[in-house]
């Protein structure tokens, strides 16, 4: 019998109104943001579901996305859907991190706001992001070392879909080379800064000192982490993963192929969009991959315990 996968979207895919009909039905779901909202002192509720821009800064966009994913999963765990493996795209990984039994949400809300401050407070001016389409991430790897100027790989999405992130001018001439190389696309991402690049290692720092005051527990589900595309042994890696993780490059097709490889036949994507069902499906046909962002959604998980 295959493995059910949950796993967690990073930011990006969030909109006013997200998981809104998960929290006018289920209380358990409910309870999240307000538990968001108390330890991240901020009105989630507010920022989820009534029109504002804030909801696209990255300090308050990354706990109104948390909030929303961890609504949805508490409305799957009553529902008693169960995980066999969990991971999550970069943001998303604090996602499974709930789902493992790793970290309290409570905690999750906590370390979560920091997070977005840290990296939005971190982001130098000067920073670009662009995502590179049809060309293998080798091909990638090697023009990126080759190009004058901090620019490496942020994103391994799926095949054909790798994203690049460092200082915007060697961003511009990696892409021009890149096309030379033979790119189908470069696109250029609406991003307040170079995620996932060394150049974000003030925020990690930053966070690495948060984590001091948060207590981890036992692993109970297996998850992935977003920096070694496998699965985290003891808890006494965890902190140290989360600190590199907003310096180093995702993951992510390398998470998917190695939960695929462990018998997981089925992914369920828990949050707003389906961005990762998209990549799950670009990466395998052969196994299945279903997103759960509004409540009628989950009539999808009939048959999955």
């Amino acid at each position: 019998m295959g493995k059910t996968a949950f796993i967690f979207p990073g930011q990006g895919s969030q909109y006013v109104g997200m998981a809104k009909d998960f929290y006018d039905t289920c209380a358990e779901s409910r309870e999240m943001f307000q538990l968001a909202g108390k330890e991240g002192g901020v009105d989630v509720e507010a920022l989820c579901f009534e029109e504002n821009e804030d909801i696209n800064i990255t300090e308050y966009t990354q706990i109104a996305m948390m909030a929303a994913e961890l609504a949805i999963w508490k409305a799957m765990e009553k529902a008693g859907i169960r995980a066999d493996v969990t991971a999550g795209l970069s943001l998303g990984e604090y996602g499974a991190l709930a789902v493992s039994g790793v970290m309290g949400p409570a905690d999750i809300f906590r370390v979560v706001r920091k997070r977005g401050i840290y990296m939005q407070e971190a982001a130098p001016t000067g920073g670009a992001m662009t995502a590179v389409l049809g060309l293998d991430a080798l091909t990638i790897e090697r023009v990126c070392g080759e190009t004058e100027g901090e620019v490496t790989v942020a994103n391994y999405n799926c095949p054909g879909q790798t994203v690049i992130t460092g200082e915007t001018a060697a961003v511009a001439k990696a892409a021009e080379a890149l096309m030379a190389a033979g790119a189908k696309r470069c696109v250029p991402l609406k991003v307040s800064g170079p995620f996932h690049s060394p150049m974000l290692s003030e925020a990690g720092r930053r966070l690495g000192i948060a984590l001091e005051d948060v207590t981890l527990q036992e692993i109970r589900v297996p998850y992935l982490s977003n920096v070694t595309a496998d699965y985290v042994k003891e808890t006494a890696q965890v902190k140290g993963l989360l600190v590199r993780q907003i310096s180093s490059s995702v993951k992510w097709q390398q998470s998917v192929e190695r939960m695929i490889a462990d018998g997981v036949d089925t992914f369920v994507e828990i949050g707003p969009g389906r961005t990762l069902t998209g990549f799950v499906r670009k990466i395998n046909r052969e196994v299945k991959a279903i997103n759960i962002e509004k409540a009628a959604d989950l009539a999808k998980l009939e048959g999955i315990s």
